[in-house]
């Protein structure tokens, strides 16, 4: 280390003071031009389990593959993958929409009050609507909304046969924290579910209303590394009746632009916090998961 700055400053002495700031100079100089050369955020992707703002640009089409993960629940062995395969178009300004389809996989022992399962399936398809009603650049936040409404033949949590509909309503904000290098967003979400098991005819209801929030610094051009917080109250009714349960995700999320058409999003939650209605545990393994995982690829086209 003191050869090191002695090799500096003899070379420091050798330009001359005027020499040496020039440099000093010239390399602030790239490193502001850099910096601005830095496109700003595009949110549309970069989050795990969140949405951010952005919808894309008129015009633009993409195929995405998003692999989610569920596991571990209060007893037994919970394994959960459900594989979507999505198609999304930008017809008009500020409006997206995306279609697709779901496979999912249970493989479920010794979990109370769920049968036993280890089975492959297709689950269903979904269409999901977002609309920009703020952009980032000519107002304070980003702000969109978004309603995605599903239709199922196999129930997510539990892999019973049976006929589930339901909508995520979410309501989305974003901003800049620091220009071109740390941004964070806000989710809003209620989430009601109609259900109907075809082996036991029982119809079910229920609502989930949350929170969540997101924040990602740039590492590099292409690298984004970040977290996300969520909470979820969940009722029985569509118009949030009965409590049932509440939880708290934690986790990382890392975003890679791997090129100029593909894309690269990894996230991990824990249940850091939970408690099921009329119990003192912990956490909710009831109504939620331990674990949840996410990747998702995309690619334009």
């Amino acid at each position: 280390m003191a050869d090191a700055l002695e090799a500096v400053v003899v070379f420091r002495m050798r330009l001359g003071a005027p020499t040496f700031r020039t440099m000093v100079v010239c390399l602030a100089a790239l490193a502001s031009a850099s910096a601005s050369a830095e496109e700003g955020f595009d949110t549309e992707h970069i989050f795990g389990f969140m949405i951010g703002s952005d919808v894309g640009n008129r015009g633009e089409r993409e195929f995405q593959t998003q692999t989610t993960g569920r596991f571990g629940k209060g007893g037994g062995t919970y394994r959960t993958l459900a594989h979507e395969v999505e198609i999304e178009i930008v017809p008009l300004p500020n409006f997206r929409i995306e279609i697709g389809a779901a496979t999912t996989l249970h493989d479920i022992t010794g979990v109370p009050d769920i049968d036993d399962r280890r089975q492959v399936n297709f689950q269903g398809a979904s269409l999901d609507l977002r609309y920009r009603l703020l952009e980032r650049e000519s107002a304070p936040f980003g702000m969109t909304i978004a309603a995605e409404t599903h239709g199922d033949r196999i129930d997510e949590v539990s892999g019973a046969k049976g006929r589930m509909y339901g909508t995520d309503f979410t309501l989305a904000f974003d901003r800049e924290l620091v220009p071109n290098f740390a941004i964070g967003a806000l989710n809003l979400i209620y989430q009601p579910e109609w259900a109907r098991f075809e082996v036991s005819g029982l119809s079910e209801k229920s609502s989930t209303i949350g929170a969540a929030f997101a924040g990602m610094v740039r590492m590099s051009p292409n690298v984004l590394l970040g977290g996300e917080m969520r909470y979820f109250r969940q009722y029985e009714g569509i118009g949030l009746g009965a409590f049932s349960g509440q939880a708290l995700f934690v986790g990382p999320t890392a975003y890679f632009q791997l090129s100029e058409q593909s894309r690269l999003t990894l996230s991990w939650s824990m249940q850091a916090w939970g408690r099921p209605a009329g119990s003192g545990a912990n956490l909710d393994l009831v109504n939620f998961e331990r674990h949840q995982a996410r990747l998702v690829f995309g690619i334009n086209f």
